[in-house]
This record gives C-alpha cells, structure tokens and sequence, in this order.
C-alpha cells in the first residue's frame, strides 16, 4: 500500500495510510532496509511517500506493523502506477459531479456502481476514452452522469499505445491468386484481439505487405502480431500460395 510518512524516530518510522483514511502505521527500524541502518533517517524522511507491505495488523491494538524493505522495485514501481491512476480517476469522478451540480451522495453512488463492477475506477474511465458512453450506461447509470463522466475522461485520460510491426511475403499462382492474398491479409486483421488493439495491414510493394499492431503494451502487441502473422501465413497455404515472415 502507497503510505506518507509522518514521523521518524530512532526506533522507526510511522506512517498515514494514503488509501485507507489515513489511519497510522509503523515500519520498525529492522524492516527499513535488508542492511544495518544507522541513520534511519538515511532512508527516509517526513512527507516522503513510501510503498509498503502489511506484516500484521492488531485491531485491539489499533496497531499496523510494515515493511519497506520486503518491497520489490517491480512492486514498488506497478503500485505507484496503480495508486496514481486510481488518483486520476477519482479526479475525474469529482470533475463531472461538478459539472452536473452533483452532491456528495449521487456521486459516491456512482463510485460504488463503477466499484462493484470493475473494481477500480481507472479501468472504466479508460475504456470510456475509447468507446464513449457505453460502459455507464450498461451500468445502469444515468445518461447525464455517463455523458459528463465519458467527456472528462477524454479531456483527462491520454492512452499511449505500443506499437508493433512485421513484414510477410504472399505469393499464390492460382487464377484468383489476388483473391487469395486479401483474403489471408483481411483474415489476419479479423484475428481475435485484445480490448483496445488494433491491427493494420497495408502493402509495401507486391509481394510484400506490411501487419502493424498497437495495443495497451508491448506484451499484448507482441502476442497479437505474431497471432496475426500466422493467420496470414496460414491462410495463404490454405488457399494455394505461399508465405513467408521477413
């Protein structure tokens, strides 16, 4: 959990859980670094906002004991994205209850209609950015909030893809041989895809064509554009040519 630290003493360091009304917390001296500290203070300092692991909580004790030494750059680096994005979202969620004249009742119902179906607020938002309206309105939720809720997103939320793309060669001697290779380059287009890529197919200079693909990352791209190139490959074979990756 993303934590702001509030006070450093010489046996640790207590913290405001960010997410979680700011109730406190504390990182013992031995859970601050895998090494001796000697200056705790080395580490870490007031103000500062640190991603954290919950060793323990103690209701009786009101008390949360957590570490910042068990947390992985890779985990530190996703829950910063994380906790930032859901930041945003929340931004936006406030922005279109302002500009409906919202009270704070009509838009904590929102937030529960948007958490109860998708967990968090970001990934809704996302989607509206791309889609529009639609995925409010499946939720139930009024035409006047999914419209205000649809356009902040777009004025907030900029989605930066990855992009990908290889070349293949397709040749088919057949009579109907032009046929054949628009029907493995539209086949390779029509693949099943994940939510949000696009793949584009274009010519550089018969026989060779182009497959591009942009997706939300380089993970989904990848694995989308090989999908995309086999299709191609394959379907040519099927239908009397041949094909070949370059």
């Amino acid at each position: 959990m993303v934590a702001t630290v509030s006070r450093v003493v010489d046996y640790g360091t207590y913290v405001k859980l960010d997410e979680y009304d700011e109730r406190e917390g504390l990182i013992h001296i031995s859970e601050i670094a895998s090494t001796w500290v000697k200056n705790i203070r080395d580490y870490v300092r007031e103000g500062q906002k640190l991603v954290l692991k919950v060793l323990r909580v103690s209701p009786q004790k009101s008390q949360i004991d957590l570490s910042l030494r068990r947390v992985t750059g890779r985990e530190k680096a996703e829950k910063m994205l994380e906790w930032k994005k859901e930041g945003k979202a929340l931004s936006i969620l406030m922005a279109a209850s302002e500009k409906l004249g919202a009270d704070k009742s009509a838009e904590d119902q929102v937030k529960q209609a948007i958490l109860e179906k998708y967990g968090s607020l970001f990934d809704i938002f996302e989607e509206a950015v791309e889609v529009g309206e639609d995925p409010f309105l499946k939720l139930n939720i009024n035409s006047d909030w999914a419209k205000a809720l649809a356009e902040v997103a777009k004025a907030k939320i900029k989605i930066e893809k990855a992009k990908v793309r290889s070349s293949v060669e397709l040749t088919c001697p057949k009579p109907n041989g032009i046929e054949a290779i628009k029907s493995a380059l539209l086949s390779a287009q029509k693949i099943r895809k994940p939510k949000g890529a696009e793949i584009k197919v274009y010519a550089v200079g018969a026989p060779k064509y182009r497959i591009e693909v942009l997706a939300r990352n380089y993970a989904e791209a990848e694995s989308t554009l090989k999908a995309a190139v086999q299709e191609a490959l394959t379907t040519i074979q099927n239908l009397g040519g041949e094909g070949r990756q370059l």
